[in-house]
């Protein structure tokens, strides 16, 4: 409580309460400027163990951040978690992030690109675009855990690619995409393949995120791609930890259908990934 209290006075109006009850916070954070190029919403909800014995739990929201810049920033606060365990650690938080978007800021970064963003206006074109759902017959845990002794023969050949059953919400319609990769470039030959189907491609976004277990140092090599669904290809990321699956790629196709669908994109787009994740 006492933590609330002083971040709320330090931060004023860019301190917000989403839920009082839940404790769920929302701190919108610049790059000092007198007119910010470089903003970014940190989400935040408090656990009942935090900060004794549980972190918060997190979202980052920028148009501008995805792929390596949100693995670094994430990875950034998971650091200062670890090294300030049990200790109240939003400030930190908020001022690590500060600091990220300050130094962009005075940095040669371009000023980001934002041209393509959530809930584009493209009119929907129909349902008949989708592709045939498959349902996946082999064993889930062979697929989740894919692995091979000869990597670079299997990097020569493109991945089986699945296609999940379709969601449609208000003439919004997602589709998850599913494959096994044991390399960045399989994950690169399978997204060439699905962009090479003219309806993946005109998707309004195509949200993908990968992790890959490195046998011989006993990391994950991942990564994730918002493609202009804010956040999108993080919460992805973070439902495949959650699921503890290796060796594989997810993509998630979203045709935008002209009516806005609030936070309810965001559960689609995991439910689509949690069902082909399944299966």
């Amino acid at each position: 409580i006492d933590e609330i209290e002083a971040l709320s006075s330090i931060y004023g109006e860019d301190w917000c309460v989403v839920d009082e009850d839940e404790k769920v916070y929302c701190i919108k954070i610049n790059d000092c400027l007198d007119r910010p190029k470089w903003t970014l919403c940190l989400q935040v909800i408090l656990p009942p163990g935090y900060p004794a014995a549980e972190p918060p739990i997190y979202q980052l929201n920028a148009p501008w951040l995805r792929g390596q810049d949100y693995v670094e920033l994430a990875n950034s606060l998971e650091e200062i978690y670890v090294q300030n365990l049990g200790e109240s650690i939003l400030y930190l938080w908020v001022e690590k992030i500060r600091e990220v978007l300050v130094e962009k800021a005075r940095s040669s970064d371009p000023e980001p690109d934002i041209k393509k963003t959530s809930e584009e206006v493209d009119e929907d074109d129909g349902d008949d675009f989708l592709l045939d759902y498959q349902p996946v017959q082999e064993d889930p845990i062979k697929i989740v855990n894919y692995i091979t002794s000869d990597s670079q023969e299997v990097d020569e050949e493109l991945p089986s690619i699945h296609h999940g059953n379709p969601i449609t919400d208000r003439r919004s319609t997602f589709q998850a995409h599913l494959a096994p990769v044991v390399t960045p470039r399989q994950v690169k030959r399978v997204l060439e393949k699905l962009y090479e189907n003219k309806k993946i491609a005109s998707a309004t976004h195509n949200i993908y995120a990968y992790r890959i277990y490195c046998e011989d140092k006993q990391t994950f090599l991942q990564d994730c791609e918002d493609d202009g669904e804010t956040a999108a290809g993080g919460r992805l990321l973070h439902l495949m930890q959650i699921l503890n699956v290796h060796n594989v790629l997810v993509v998630v196709s979203r045709w935008y259908g002209g009516i806005l669908l609030g936070p309810d994109r965001f559960k689609h787009i995991n439910n689509c990934a949690r069902n082909i994740l399944v299966e």
